[in-house]
């Protein structure tokens, strides 16, 4: 009698470690989209608030009166696919951050899409000298640069920094990228977006 119960254990390990795989590795890739209608909306608006930072002070409960206006940002189609595979892989791996799960940040990755980078932004695989990132409700691109332009609980507002070149190395970055991605179902976050802004070499 106790022969059966001996060969029925390893069954049940099996079928366990076979359902825990399976959800371990779930990935909600059939979930989802790249919507580039609402990241040329974030684009355009990060330019109009680039020319005129001060107008929205009231709109978005935040002084902007100091901040210079910069010049508007130019359209880049492989900065874009590059923050679209960031946007993309954040939903489908689950994580919110600018280093991947593999250890790469997003200077590797411009780099890997051949946009040509100064070689002191390549020496730490982690770094990240050009890239924003959002995750929140669906609520559009413009919705999202305003959040990254609020910057709420980074009290150094890095990414209203960025975005809107403040500094003397963001100011310097003259071409733009913007990935959107929409999660369905599945992901901690509805929306992932990454915004990459850089300058070749």
């Amino acid at each position: 009698m106790n022969l059966p119960k001996v060969m029925f254990r390893p069954s049940i390990l099996l079928v366990i470690s076979i359902l825990a795989f399976v959800f371990y590795s779930y990935k909600p890739t059939d979930n989802l989209s790249i919507d580039r209608d609402e990241a040329q909306k974030a684009f355009l608006f990060i330019n109009k608030m680039r020319a005129n930072p001060s107008a929205y002070s009231a709109e978005l409960n935040v002084n902007l009166d100091t901040v210079k206006a910069m010049q508007a940002l130019i359209w880049n189609d492989t900065l874009a696919r590059v923050a679209e595979q960031r946007a993309m892989d954040m939903a489908n791996r689950q994580y919110f951050a600018h280093v991947d799960p593999d250890g790469y940040g997003v200077n590797y990755h411009i780099a890997q899409a051949g946009y040509k980078l100064r070689k002191s932004c390549l020496k730490n695989p982690k770094s990240n000298n050009f890239e924003s990132i959002h995750s929140g409700p669906p609520r559009g691109g413009e919705a999202a640069v305003k959040s990254l332009i609020i910057d709420k609980d980074h009290p150094t507002v890095g990414h209203r920094k960025h975005l809107l070149g403040m500094t003397k190395w963001n100011a310097s970055l003259v071409e733009i990228g913007v990935g959107y991605c929409y999660c369905q179902d599945g992901c901690k976050h509805h929306v992932y977006v990454s915004v990459v802004i850089a300058k070749h070499n």
